[in-house]
């Protein structure tokens, strides 16, 4: 029997129920708000800005309420080349670029075997590659007591806003349970192993995903054969009878945004963050909206189901935690860790192979007597290791150009570039060289760098993505809300890197290294 997972549910799941006339309101600048006791910041997965101006009108929960209340940049941008998970979440809380953090890519993340998984078998994960502070560092060296919860479906997203601290840091295992890695702790806590035993993820086995509204209100097609790959594309989307495997099916739903806020505010009471007199740091990565826009794309009516269903998850959240502190001491950041691009097929645009310039390269490692692996190609970027060239005399500027020749034959390639070559550029016009410059540290260089034209994506098996250095994969909304933020909406250019110093200014802090970003005054004077 489909279960239409409505607002109900949500209560249900330990949830307090939206309610139109309930946030702080700002307080006049004039007025030094109290110190706040709890920054509450919230990432969204793949959240593409024009999501909240497609659906303006339909949102009655939490994106309403921040952005009626907010301090809301509508131009914000990850102003590095790379817009994956992982690079973007490390520069959220951390106010510096990739080419700092060291977060480069997803595959050269967090997952690691030396850090198994508490109760799964998972690939380990943890924040050993990441570099530097971020602002619940800069809480902590002020007051050591400061307590820091984070939590997501995704082991990356989890980790990365809160660095390499040692807080409470957990995340969803293909198993369906909530769990860490051994960097942070030998056993799950008590109230960890209770949330467990609920079983929540292996409870939708035999139920459906079916939409919140009315179908007359979705003028979306749904019966477009390129989402999910022709397989499951239209509602209502069932899970399998076997709770297993609903439980793994799960994490591509908007439920699974609803199991993070359940289990966020488990730890948010049992933790008692927020009761003062530190501030402390909630972080929550909502997930569901990047499943949906990866499997669905973005102009699907499964996405414009996620994001009616996220506002009113969000607001359910945000109304608990107010409702149980003291919301003057409150303050709330939302941004996402990159955008989205849209389904290639629906649009002319193409889906690109690298092979045949990965081959040439390989090709004449090879007849010189090299290791092909000394070649790599991985998020528009060519790494050449000379170490594996072999005994002959061969230069990774031969490879290098080998490379590139064949790499700009390819329909669909929009530009190469001698990654050496790109600081000779104008950065201030040619925003692709500087969002590649702030990609990488000197330590991990690329040889050569690969954009693909607008709309294109590469060829591999996900109908929709992002990744590019291009706006529609870079755009994010930027919104701050609480005592200290000028509510408005602002239409400069800002950067992701920009919200920790912001947040730094609102919270009284001084960052413990030099940041990429600066402080928004429009919205903290």
């Amino acid at each position: 029997m489909a279960f239409p997972f409505r607002l109900g549910l949500l209560v249900s799941l330990g949830l307090a129920a939206c309610s139109s006339g309930r946030r702080p309101e700002a307080v006049p600048l004039a007025t030094r708000p109290p110190k706040p006791t709890l920054l509450v910041f919230i990432t969204v997965d793949q959240l593409r800005p024009e999501y909240l101006e497609r659906f303006r009108s339909e949102l009655t929960g939490g994106l309403a309420r921040l952005l009626s209340g907010g301090a809301v940049f509508v131009d914000g941008h990850h102003d590095h080349a790379i817009t994956e998970t992982a690079p973007g979440h490390a520069t959220l809380m951390s106010g510096r670029f990739p080419r700092s953090t060291g977060i480069t890519r997803n595959i050269a993340g967090v997952n690691d075997r030396g850090w198994p998984l508490l109760g799964a078998r998972d690939l380990g994960a943890a924040p050993f590659r990441f570099r530097g502070t971020t602002v619940t560092d800069w809480l902590t060296a002020v007051d050591p007591a400061t307590r820091a919860l984070s939590v997501s479906a995704k082991d990356r997203s989890a980790i990365l806003p809160i660095g390499r601290a040692k807080h409470e840091v957990y995340w969803l295992a293909n198993n369906g349970i909530i769990t860490t890695s051994t960097w942070y702790r030998d056993t799950l806590p008590t109230w960890v192993n209770r949330f467990n035993a609920l079983r929540i993820p292996h409870g939708y086995a035999g139920q459906a995903w079916t939409t919140l509204r009315d179908d007359s209100a979705y003028p979306e097609v749904d019966s477009v054969p390129i989402e999910a790959f022709g397989r499951n594309q239209t509602f209502p989307h069932r899970f399998p009878a076997d709770s297993n495997a609903a439980a793994a099916q799960m994490r591509f739903s908007p439920m699974v945004d609803d199991l993070t806020a359940r289990f966020a505010l488990a730890g948010f009471r049992q933790l008692a963050l927020g009761r003062g007199p530190t501030t402390d740091v909630l972080a929550v990565s909502f997930s569901a909206t990047d499943y949906v826009g990866h499997f669905y794309g973005p102009e699907s009516k499964e996405q414009h189901d996620q994001i009616l269903r996220l506002d009113r998850t969000l607001g359910a959240f945000l109304d608990s935690v107010y409702a149980e502190r003291d919301p003057s001491r409150i303050i709330v950041a939302l941004s996402a860790d990159h955008g989205g691009g849209l389904i290639p097929e629906l649009h002319g645009k193409l889906r690109v192979g690298i092979d045949p310039a990965m081959a040439a390269a390989r090709t004449l490692v090879r007849t010189s007597g090299g290791d092909t692996t000394a070649v790599d190609f991985e998020s528009g970027a060519f790494f050449v290791d000379p170490n594996g060239l072999g005994p002959s005399g061969l230069t990774v500027e031969q490879v290098t150009t080998a490379f590139m020749d064949a790499a700009r034959k390819i329909p669909g390639v929009g530009q190469v570039d001698r990654f050496g070559e790109l600081a000779r550029r104008n950065l201030n016009k040619d925003e692709l060289a500087r969002r590649w410059l702030q990609m990488f540290p000197d330590d991990m260089l690329p040889v050569a760098v690969v954009t693909l034209a607008e709309g294109n994506i590469y060829d591999y098996p996900i109908v929709a993505t992002h990744g590019s250095p291009h706006r529609y994969d870079s755009h994010v909304p930027i919104i701050f809300f609480g005592p200290p933020f000028r509510p408005g909406t602002y239409r400069r250019f800002v950067r992701t890197v920009d919200i920790a110093p912001t947040l730094a200014r609102a919270l009284g802090l001084t960052p413990m290294e030099p940041l990429d970003g600066r402080p928004l005054l429009e919205a903290v004077p």
